[in-house]
């Protein structure tokens, strides 16, 4: 009876599934969790009750599509960061690490005899990329295949390709007796990124800093810090680049601590005074930027200091403060805090628009508009030597697009980045349609391998390539490119593209470094993922 119910009511089928495996995937057990990723099981555990207990089609490629292009966004001025500088060598080491674990996919195949979509799908699941597996369903689907041996390989490689990573982690940082405390401090220039700003209150006693403005004191000493306030002769006014330091001025200055402890003995010395709290004349508010016409300009552009006398001191995006520099770009859904004087503050909270509504709010126009370029460019055939001819599909099509848009911000007045908080909700809505839609489509095959013992051959071979990887990016990256070892666990948890592992990372070294390190090489592991798994399926076929 409830069978048949939810087998003729789809939408009905669909938040059952999600309403279970949403909270399922919050679950932690020793620290980690499924997440999200939970209602791709409860999808399975679902189709496996009957075969025709599934989603219509159209759900999860409306899912994957709102997914990755959510995603790319986000990542596209990181991902096109990453090739600059030292991140060169870490993204070239990240992208050989997943070569390598596509090379023992290639291994294990003819030993265990999988199928072009289990081979792909293992690759997925061990290395727990979602866009990666929906781009091998979509080339397998393209061809005329099945794709439930993809989905099955992929369920089965999944739960270990976290549980490895974590492992080999703990297993590692034992053998070696990191010291993550020590490591962090041998690291002299740490990104302030994720970490806690602070206020203080500096003495001018140094007649030398008083030679050159204050943006370039700053860029002769390479301080990360933002100076606010400054009181001279009694007066309150505000620090911008162009102001000079005088012996016997009082200025507030924001970074992390490391970084004022620097800029104190570079000024002066510490003032009991806490200029931040005198705010008779000079006041500051958090302000929202909902404003188009000043998303994706960089802060120096928008002359704050000279047309409202004002400073912004922090950047809010999502649940990470940054500390602003001239080169930071502002975008929509940002929470700035703004130092200025009292009266201009009304001006200044209509220049960034400061509207929580409006931050709810998707453009639909340049959002269709990228979407449909991003589909477009997923039919381009791509040949490669060997006769075998890609496309990025409805998956690596909209992510390229996106990742260009993201990196691009705003073409003259289109501004192609989303709100923080829109692209969130869009990207979890998007993986859950997707995840529930693959779940119940292969959930009944998926039994079937369980019952008949092909599932556990993929259940070893993706725990093998897990283990392989993991110890040989740690082992490489340790004791050859000399990485820090926290840095280090955050790249393996990018290159899983896996926040639960990045998670674990965090708590084992009580630092921000695998912060640094995942959001180096995260966008470019995701795009390298969803290749390989294309050039797995076309090898083997």
């Amino acid at each position: 009876m409830i069978l048949e119910f939810l087998i003729d009511n789809s939408l009905v089928l669909l938040f059952v599934v999600a309403g279970v495996g949403y909270p399922l995937g919050r679950v932690r057990i020793r620290g980690a969790s499924l997440g999200v990723a939970a209602v791709l099981f409860t999808g399975l555990a679902a189709g496996a009750l009957h075969p025709d207990l599934k989603l219509p089609e159209i759900l999860p490629s409306l899912g994957l599509v709102l997914f990755v292009y959510t995603v790319g966004l986000t990542s596209g001025a990181g991902f096109f960061a990453s090739f600059r500088r030292q991140g060169l060598r870490d993204s070239a080491f990240i992208f050989g690490a997943l070569l390598a674990a596509a090379g023992l996919v290639m291994l294990v195949r003819p030993l265990l005899a999988f199928s072009a979509g289990a081979s792909a799908g293992l690759f997925a699941g061990s290395l727990t990329n979602t866009p990666a597996l929906a781009a091998v369903l979509e080339v397998l689907g393209q061809k005329g295949i099945e794709p439930d041996a993809a989905v099955v390989a992929y369920s089965m490689a999944y739960p270990f390709g976290v549980l490895g990573m974590i492992l080999a982690i703990a297993f590692a940082q034992r053998l070696w007796k990191v010291d993550y405390a020590r490591e962090a401090r041998a690291v002299e220039a740490v990104e302030t990124v994720g970490q806690r700003l602070q206020v203080r209150t500096v003495r001018v006693t140094n007649p030398a800093s008083g030679r050159m403005p204050v943006a370039q004191l700053c860029q002769h000493h390479g301080l990360r810090v933002v100076f606010g306030r400054m009181q001279r002769a009694g007066n309150l006014s505000v620090v911008s680049g162009e102001t000079v330091l005088q012996v016997g001025d009082l200025v507030s200055v924001v970074g992390t601590a490391e970084e004022l402890e620097r800029v104190t003995e570079c000024v002066g010395e510490m003032s009991d005074v806490r200029l931040e709290n005198d705010r008779s004349r000079l006041d500051y508010r958090r302000m929202f930027v909902s404003n188009p016409a000043i998303a994706g300009h960089r802060l120096r552009d928008l002359h704050l200091p000279n047309h409202l006398g004002a400073v912004v001191t922090r950047v809010r995006r999502g649940d990470v403060e940054l500390l602003p520099n001239g080169e930071t770009v502002l975008e929509l859904g940002d929470r700035v805090r703004v130092l200025a004087p009292r009266d201009r503050l009304e001006a200044l909270s209509r220049f960034f628009g400061d509207s929580y509504r409006a931050l709810s709010e998707v453009d639909i126009l340049t959002f269709s508009l990228g979407l449909a370029l991003g589909l477009c460019l997923g039919l381009v055939p791509i040949p490669i030597p060997g006769g075998i001819v890609l496309h990025l599909g409805i998956a690596g099509g909209p992510l390229v697009a996106a990742l260009l848009l993201g990196a691009l911000g705003r073409t003259g007045p289109l501004v192609w980045n989303l709100p923080y908080s829109a692209n969130l909700t869009l990207r979890q809505i998007g993986l859950i349609l997707f995840l529930a839609g693959i779940g119940t489509r292969s959930g009944f095959a998926f039994w079937q391998a369980l019952r008949v013992g092909s599932g556990w051959g993929m259940l070893a071979a993706g725990a093998v390539i897990t283990l392989v990887v993991a110890l040989g990016v740690l082992w490489f990256g340790d004791r050859v490119l000399r990485i820090p070892f926290g840095t280090l666990t955050g790249m393996l948890a990018g290159l899983q593209t896996q926040p639960a592992v990045l998670g674990f990372a965090v708590e084992q070294s009580g630092n921000d470094l695998p912060n640094v390190g995942y959001a180096r090489v995260y966008p470019l592991a995701t795009v390298a993922k969803i290749l390989l798994a294309q050039l797995l399926v076309g090898f083997v076929l």
